[in-house]
């Protein structure tokens, strides 16, 4: 009798095709969340679940599970979604896809920046809302990447690849933050400095480090003050790095120039968020990993990292 596997939603076949042959597979036939009730109903007896960032596995979902689950493996880098004490406590294995989709992570950053520096969803609507007239000399008018100070902070995957797309760009300087010297650093000329330095002397700042007690709001109204009024703040990462009202109240009052968010708390974010009603922030949908590449790579990974926890036990 072949185990039974999980599966919480539609994605890539390529991972499905990696575990149907060997176990007994069962998918989510929706691409939106499965509601929680009937979650617990179907992974009654499984061995292996397959989810996503989007679903909550708690208690209620291992009790229903039983004995017999014996991974949890999320199609994701973050695992907050996951009661990981109590997976823990019980035995069960607990497996995530880091790294598979840094490239398109730090893709996405270039492309926010470009989007929140160069005005880009300005020009956009001004064509769409018939505001395009004749060639003005001060009309929406963004700023250069050219002899800028980049500032990074995490200078993991995810930032290193910010820096190495963006020095192209002619940036004068990397500078980044993080909790120890990055050893590639030196590939991309990057400076480490602390994070004070970073905030005062960033004009472009990528937010690309982890989420943890000591940077959760690391960026607040304190540290809003020591930026300069001309910098912009991107964030592609984690949305509680950020203090969201006092992100607010910088980009209204001018403390600093821009904001770009890939990331938000919480999300989807409504339509009256205040944030949305401010020129200088954009925000995207948390498209981090949104490529055909990465989502492949990281259904794949997320079945092998079933497959490495199931084969031993059979």
């Amino acid at each position: 009798m072949k185990l039974k596997i999980y599966v919480t939603r539609i994605v890539p076949q390529e991972g499905i095709d990696i575990l149907k042959d060997k176990y007994d597979v069962e998918v989510w036939d929706s691409e939106d969340v499965i509601p929680y009730e009937a979650l617990r109903e179907k992974v009654v007896g499984i061995t292996a679940l397959f989810c996503t960032i989007s679903d909550e596995i708690d208690a209620g979902i291992l009790d229903a599970a039983g004995p017999s689950l014996k991974v949890v493996a999320t199609m994701s880098v973050g695992q907050h979604h996951i009661d990981l004490e109590e997976c823990k406590r019980r035995g069960i294995q607990v497996t995530n896809t880091p790294d598979v989709a840094s490239d398109s992570a730090a893709e996405l950053t270039v492309a926010l920046l470009l989007l929140t520096t160069r005005r880009l969803l300005e020009g956009f609507e001004a064509v769409k809302n018939g505001e395009w007239g004749k060639w003005k000399p001060m009309w929406i008018l963004g700023t250069e990447s050219l002899n800028r100070t980049l500032g990074i902070m995490g200078m993991g995957r995810v930032g290193f690849g910010v820096a190495r797309r963006l020095k192209p760009f002619g940036v004068s300087r990397i500078i980044y933050h993080d909790v120890t010297q990055a050893a590639f650093a030196d590939d991309v000329g990057a400076e480490l400095v602390s994070f004070e330095d970073l905030l005062k002397e960033s004009d472009l700042l990528c937010v690309c480090c982890a989420l943890t007690a000591q940077t959760r709001h690391i960026f607040d109204k304190s540290a809003f003050s020591k930026m300069k009024s001309s910098a912009v703040l991107i964030n592609t990462s984690r949305a509680a790095l950020l203090q969201q009202s006092d992100l607010y109240d910088a980009l209204k009052e001018g403390q600093i120039s821009a904001a770009g968010l890939d990331v938000t708390d919480p999300e989807p974010l409504p339509i009256n968020h205040p944030l949305l009603s401010l020129p200088n922030c954009v925000i995207l949908p948390h498209l981090g990993t949104n490529t055909t590449d990465a989502r492949s790579n990281m259904s794949i990974n997320t079945a092998m990292n079933i497959r490495a926890v199931l084969e031993p036990l059979q």
